[in-house]
């Protein structure tokens, strides 16, 4: 096998957004060919699934690499819902399609509007679905729109799409994806001032969320947008940086992908993440929480509790010096990779654990408001 170094890394992530993970995973096991001419040629054929990668392959990388092939690395812990989801919508209520575009390409995405009569400006809380899932699917499995009509808030739900990654996975490891006003993050900040602008959010109630890749992404927007948003929630996810290309994406899934040191980005942040994930390893949830408060001084105050569907956790608290709980990390006992206290109408969830989405939202609700 050829040393991570040696491996033509753009043409492993050009087959990886063409679909051509197989591909892919054969050029990082040192057997697959090089970019060419015959380039054009070889995304119109037909590719057999290359042999198991030689044992100098990284420990776990290539099961990895079949995992985000068949399943977009997202294990399935909750019912297979039917297509399309059957998300409930409330009289009075909208759960509109729209569409974005800027520079930086063009993204569908769902709004919900609560029934429930505005008289102020609304909080909104942005979701960003995992691998394979779609806005309907993500919507049906948090329940943040049953919360919205609960507390009235707007809900926006960005749709990654297949022409960007045929998995529908978020970006999170592209270096080009991870930078303010470029790429996917321009895309989701863009559809994030749209929805303000038009509805009048009350932008210092801001808030962002995602599952797996998605909460990956969430991070990487808490971390390029701290104007924008004010709160993040990172559930099964990554930090900001943990990857830089495809090699150093498993490392960081399998092993944790600690971020660059230096100023944390200062932004609250409220992390999920089951210690029987089998996908991103738990760590990963650590250095979400260390990334945000570095540099800074807190009092971490620890709890254990059970969930009603009987899911222990350990909940940590770190509070500054005026005592306020700036950040929040859930380790799930036994938990894989799936949304806690999420409902069996969506994929990827768990619903034995507690209630992630309501807690996400308490926690967002008690911030002041985004850095300026």
């Amino acid at each position: 096998m050829k040393p991570l170094s040696g491996i033509d890394m753009m043409e492993v992530m050009r087959l990886t957004r063409r679909g051509r993970l197989n591909e892919a995973m054969a050029m990082l096991g040192g057997t697959g060919r090089k970019s060419g001419s015959g380039a054009a040629a070889e995304d119109r054929a037909a590719t057999p699934r290359p042999r198991a990668a030689p044992s100098a392959f990284p420990a776990g990388l290539a099961e990895r690499w079949r995992r985000m092939a068949d399943a977009g690395a997202v294990r399935r812990t909750g019912a297979e819902p039917a297509s399309p989801h059957d998300v409930p919508v409330p009289a009075g209520a909208r759960f509109e399609t729209r569409l974005f575009a800027n520079t930086a390409g063009t993204r569908d995405y769902k709004l919900y509007v609560p029934s429930k009569p505005a008289g102020r400006a609304l909080p909104l809380v942005v979701m960003l679905h995992g691998c394979t899932q779609s806005p309907d699917d993500f919507a049906a499995g948090t329940r943040m729109n049953e919360l919205a009509e609960e507390f009235g808030f707007l809900v926006v739900y960005p749709a990654q799409s297949k022409a960007a990654n045929s998995s529908k996975c978020w970006n999170w490891f592209s270096a080009a994806d991870q930078e303010r006003e470029r790429g996917e993050p321009s895309l989701i900040a863009g559809i994030t001032r749209e929805v303000i602008a038009e509805f009048g959010v009350d932008p210092k109630r801001v808030y962002v969320a995602g599952l797996s890749a998605g909460g990956a992404q969430a991070a990487i927007m808490g971390a390029t947008y701290p104007d924008l948003f004010a709160a993040v929630g990172v559930h099964s996810g990554l930090a900001c940086g943990a990857a830089r290309d495809v090699a150093s994406a498993f490392a960081a899934m399998s092993k944790g992908g600690a971020p660059s040191t230096g100023r944390g980005t200062g932004i609250p942040t409220i992390a999920f993440h089951g210690d029987g994930d089998a996908t991103v390893n738990k760590v990963n949830g650590e250095h979400v929480i260390a990334q945000a408060k570095a540099g800074d001084d807190f009092i971490a105050e620890r709890e254990k509790g059970r969930s009603p569907g009987g899911v222990s956790y350990t909940r940590t608290r770190y509070r500054d010096g005026r005592g306020r709980a700036l950040h929040e990390h859930w380790l799930l006992h036994g938990a894989g990779h799936a949304w806690a206290g999420g409902s069996s109408a969506g994929s990827y969830t768990d619903p034995g654990g507690p209630d992630a989405s309501r807690e996400m939202l308490r926690f967002f609700l008690e911030q002041d408001g985004p850095s300026r």
